[in-house]
């Protein structure tokens, strides 16, 4: 473990040797490197990588599982914070060393695909590099530990895919336990059932048929946050959020049985590219220009009107005076809503966007029960609820404080990231670190039939794989190492589903606990942390360039004449 002020350093300086020139027969000085530049070679360079990504590693490792122990995070500007999500915390983290930022672009890698796994990827990729420490300190080469950590990697796959159970993709029940245990590990934990029911309906709600499988665009859960009420107030709402008002006062705030018109084009006279002058000699040819200016945007207003549409919302501006003629006609109007919103919207509703008022026909209106604007604290925000089949919806998390929100946000973006992965792949895995003490079960049998040094290494991924129980372990209050012996015996015992019971302190089968994980998620944790501890122990020379002028002196010593540059 290391220190304190370790951890809340995340600089890892370099330990870096001066670069030494190059000499010919005659003894001549040849300089290969920039004046400056230093170099680490051989099993310095792979001590300075390794001890850098194992700190990475040590900074999230107490975070993990539901009794994982929260981060405060205080950036440059001052702002704060709180998490024990492993992507937020390393994303947040101003990290220099380049082996450490590799161990941060695992946790990005995983979250980006499968959304959960985060702080998993990050550990198992640090007890990888620190069991192949040991082996390099028995001069095993860096190439055969890659090799061995390649093929218990592979051979991790396929004892992950034949213990899964598969499950229907559209099987709430199951998907619902999925979301629970996705958001125990969180700060919302308290209100993990509420929102997890939520999340799954969200993504079932976009979830769309391609034959025997499903294809799900995540972008389409738009999630909204808002301070206020608590966490038991947060919403789904089958339709789309603006953070937007109603443009006039004398609007209607409120339309029930909405037509809605989707216009990708301003409500406006558009100024000419090129500078243009009028010469007016009479009062009434200022008066015909500016009937014609009014003429031309009750046009526009009237093509709305004659669909039927009593709802506008806008992606661009509306002119004053035509927010004057839909105000008359009685029609709700939003402005300068965001693309994004626009084409969400038009999902939910079944309009088409439109960007010539000239085409737009009763067929292009969307379809809502109500669209309303309420307020929400100080702001004012459109809601555009009850949409028929709607492809598109908005999670409204509600929560005492901003933090709350923000890490409620981070919790249910995580819930919703792992129901779709159900769905996209209907196989899953018991959590609690059960999935990884069988598979170190499977794996150490497997090793045995390795042959040479690569089984030591086989051997070695295997103990890492452990580090995930142990660490649950450790976070729960638990002895490791008592742990990690009743598990090993219980599996070998043929009890494949047993594993940490966090909140009751012991080793039990949680098979029946309904903690269960998704197999896309193991999977990814296995592949990204593989792969970057296999780059990573390739390495064997580090050359870092001289500092640009001005921030101070090489590392290593003198360089040469450094310093002259700056002389008159």
């Amino acid at each position: 473990m290391v220190s304190d002020a370790r951890l809340v350093s995340t600089r890892v300086d370099y330990v870096m040797a001066q670069a030494i020139p190059a000499m010919t027969q005659s003894g001549q000085q040849v300089l290969i490197l920039k004046e400056g530049s230093s170099q680490t070679k051989g099993r310095e360079a792979q001590r300075n990588n390794i001890m850098a990504a194992k700190i990475i590693a040590e900074i999230v490792k107490t975070s993990l599982g539901p009794r994982g122990m929260d981060k405060m995070l205080v950036d440059g500007m001052g702002d704060v914070t709180i998490t024990n999500d492993g992507a937020t915390m390393l994303k947040e983290i101003d990290v220099q060393h380049p082996a450490a930022k590799m161990m941060v672009e695992i946790s990005k890698t995983t979250d980006n695909e499968v959304g959960d796994g985060t702080t998993s990827s990050v550990v198992v990729a640090g007890a990888l590099l620190e069991r192949a420490e040991e082996l390099l300190a028995q001069d095993i080469h860096p190439t055969v530990i890659v090799d061995g950590y390649r093929k218990a990697a592979t051979q991790s796959l396929k004892i992950l895919d034949k213990i899964s159970i598969k499950i229907k993709p559209t099987d709430k029940t199951q998907l619902v336990k999925l979301a629970i245990t996705a958001l125990r590990s969180k700060l919302v934990s308290r209100e993990s059932a509420n929102l997890a029911d939520r999340a799954v309906d969200a993504v079932l709600s976009v979830a769309e048929p391609n034959g025997t499988s499903y294809t799900i665009d995540i972008d389409n859960v738009k999630i909204e946050k808002k301070p206020g009420r608590s966490l038991k107030d947060t919403s789904l709402i089958k339709g789309i959020v603006l953070d937007k008002e109603v443009v006039h006062a004398g609007m209607p705030k409120r339309v029930d049985k909405a037509r809605i018109a989707l216009i990708n084009s301003a409500f406006e006279i558009e100024k000419t590219e090129f500078d243009a002058k009028l010469n007016i000699t009479d009062p009434s040819q200022m008066t015909a220009f500016l009937d014609e200016e009014n003429s031309l945007l009750k046009g526009m207003v009237d093509s709305i009107i004659n669909t039927g549409a009593n709802v506008v919302v806008c992606q661009k501006g509306i002119d004053d005076i035509a927010q004057h003629y839909l105000a008359k006609a009685g029609i709700l109007s939003v402005r300068r809503a965001k693309q994004s919103d626009i084409d969400k919207l038009a999902k939910a509703s079944g309009a088409r966007v439109i960007t010539n008022f000239e085409d737009i026909t009763k067929k292009d209106l969307g379809q809502a029960e109500l669209v309303e604007e309420r307020k929400l604290e100080d702001d004012k925000w459109v809601f555009i609820e009850g949409c028929k089949n709607p492809k598109a919806v908005t999670l409204l998390i509600r929560g005492g404080s901003q933090r709350v929100v923000d890490e409620a946000e981070r919790s249910v973006r995580d819930a919703v990231m792992v129901v779709k992965d159900v769905i996209l792949k209907p196989q899953m895995v018991v959590g609690g670190g059960a999935p990884e003490a069988e598979l170190a079960h499977q794996l150490r049998k497997w090793a045995e039939k390795l042959s040479g040094r690569e089984q030591l290494a086989a051997q070695k991924f295997t103990e890492a794989i452990e580090a995930i129980p142990t660490a649950l372990a450790h976070n729960a209050g638990l002895d490791p190492l008592d742990t990690q012996v009743e598990l090993r015996s219980k599996h070998s015992d043929g009890k494949k589903w047993f594993g940490i019971d966090v909140s009751g302190g012991k080793v039990a089968d949680l098979s029946s606990e309904g903690i269960v994980e998704p197999l896309a998620v193991k999977e990814q944790i296995i592949k990204s942390s593989s792969e970057a501890v296999c780059m990573i122990l390739r390495i064997d020379d580090v050359i870092s360039s001289s500092k640009m002028k001005g921030g101070g002196p090489p590392p290593g010593g003198e360089g040469g004449m450094g310093g002259m540059g700056d002389m008159d």
